[in-house]
């Protein structure tokens, strides 16, 4: 019983893909996302995450490859017999029924008797803290309420996977903080599969156990929120999860398992993981928050420092938001203090140094 309720939610994707005429909307990805875990599929517009929900859920149908959920093929199997539920990004209330006939209407589609559906209906709107809204119709509740409302629907039939595409963009920022904080609370009670399609990195980092980064169809990553932040997979993923910067090097020396790399300027540093050819193209990465602004008069620490120009100033209260460029020509943003910042005195078209860690670089591989 208890390796059973393992498996339950679990859900694997194997080489899917799905044409909309010959674009690849979903192109071969294969992924598997544990039972009773909070999965975010993320990525810019068009990349093919609501598409990869939608098959998940049997709204659309695979061109090729395989979905299994609770370790049962459904690749073809229509949407009611999938075991998930979804909630739309417009909640989709039906505007003639008030709160609890809503959230009762599939048990009253399945024939149920209204006393049972309505003592169950109660329950998924205490669930939500909805109860004393239950007489109330959809055009009398605010947006987190009627959110509410449409997550008790999709809860009702039990399912083992609910999936949710983009159900907080609809709500302003201070709501949508507090709305992801009850999803993130109801997932861990009721201890089911969440599939949650967003393009909100925070949002992302702030729910997920399993962040999936997409692009144009494919995964680039699909790993822990905090490696996935901590160690992107690439340039893509480095820049699309905000907070890093990709700059450039050279090879300038191999000796070994060690490499010398110069870039930008005359910045140098060695990398063991990584063996490349002498004069080949090195991106990586650097956390915005991990790079040190200077007076360029000032005596640097062992790891040296890039010389850099301010281009534009950002201010975000505690912290400034500082683009700089290279003599070279890269661009890159550190985040400063507010006191540090104005202390100095900084304004655009000064001259600073910039240094980081060595500790801090993670090598991306070879520029694409």
């Amino acid at each position: 019983m208890v390796e059973q309720a393992r498996r339950l939610g679990k859900i694997e994707l194997i080489s899917l893909s799905k044409y909309f005429g010959e674009s690849a909307a979903v192109d071969e990805i294969s992924l598997s996302i544990p039972a009773a875990s909070y999965c975010c599929l993320l990525g810019p517009s068009g990349c093919g995450k609501t598409t990869t929900l939608r098959l998940i859920a049997g709204h659309e149908t695979a061109s090729n490859g395989s979905v299994l959920i609770s370790n049962r093929e459904v690749t073809d199997a229509p949407p009611a017999s999938r075991g998930t539920a979804m909630m739309f990004q417009n909640y989709a209330l039906f505007p003639h029924l008030n709160c609890l006939e809503n959230v009762a209407f599939s048990l009253r589609m399945q024939g149920i008797n209204k006393e049972e559906r309505n003592s169950r209906a109660t329950e998924l709107l205490s669930l939500v803290h909805m109860e004393s809204f239950s007489g109330r119709m959809p055009s009398q509740l605010s947006g987190g309420q009627q959110q509410r409302i449409a997550l008790a629907r999709a809860l009702i039939t039990k399912p083992d996977v609910l999936l949710l595409d983009e159900p907080l963009s609809a709500l302003d920022p201070f709501l949508r903080t507090r709305m992801r904080a009850e999803l993130r609370q109801l997932q861990k009670k009721l201890g089911i599969t969440f599939v949650h399609v967003t393009h909100s990195q925070d949002e992302a980092m702030a729910l997920a156990d399993l962040v999936v980064v997409m692009q144009s169809g494919r995964i680039e990553q699909a790993d822990h929120p905090r490696e996935v932040f901590n160690a992107p997979a690439n340039s893509f993923v480095a820049k699309f999860i905000g907070g890093h910067n990709v700059l450039s090097g050279v090879v300038r020396k191999s000796s070994g398992s060690s490499v010398l790399v110069e870039g930008p300027d005359d910045f140098r540093f060695d990398l063991s993981s990584q063996q490349p050819d002498v004069g080949t193209k090195l991106s990586y990465a650097i956390r915005t928050d991990a790079i040190k602004l200077s007076p360029p008069n000032t005596k640097q620490a062992e790891f040296g420092f890039v010389r850099a120009v301010i281009k534009e100033t950002e201010y975000a209260g505690s912290d400034v938001r500082v683009t700089l460029q290279t003599t070279d020509g890269q661009e890159f943003v550190a985040i400063c203090k507010e006191a540090d910042f104005y202390t100095n005195v900084w304004g655009v078209g000064d001259s600073v140094n910039a240094s980081w860690k060595r500790e801090n670089i993670h090598a991306l591989g070879p520029e694409d």
